[in-house]
């Protein structure tokens, strides 16, 4: 059975939401996933732990913050990209990711080697 574009982006969700809470200490209060052409854009609200909102009320700990989310998710990018790559069938090109101190969302974007909207629409 195929899978709607609809059921993936719940899936990519559902899978970010856990890598969030096993990798990161706690899930985001709410996670939406969108498939645009050849890439996932992912969109994270509610990231940020107490302790980083704290630290985020200055400069110096927002840059921190950013230096050490983009570290702990780039040492992650293979687990990621296979997860993706697993409920997708496309292979992952590449990774994008930035936080937002200010308002506790995260993006990471994807980029696959096929235009899988186009993939999905042909195949319903």
């Amino acid at each position: 059975m195929n899978k709607t574009k609809g059921q993936m982006e719940a899936e990519i969700s559902n899978a970010m939401i856990q890598f969030e809470k096993d990798h990161m200490g706690r899930g985001p209060r709410e996670a939406r996933t969108y498939i645009i052409d050849d890439m996932i854009l992912i969109r994270l609200k509610g990231v940020l732990t107490p302790a980083e909102q704290q630290l985020a009320k200055n400069t110096e700990g927002a840059e921190l913050i950013k230096k050490v989310r983009a570290n702990l998710l780039e040492q992650s990018r293979g687990l990621l990209s296979e997860s993706v790559e697993k409920i997708t069938s496309c292979q992952v090109q590449s990774l994008h990711t930035d936080v937002s101190t200010r308002n506790g969302e995260r993006v990471i974007i994807f980029t696959l080697a096929e235009n899988l909207e186009k993939r999905l629409s042909t195949e319903s």
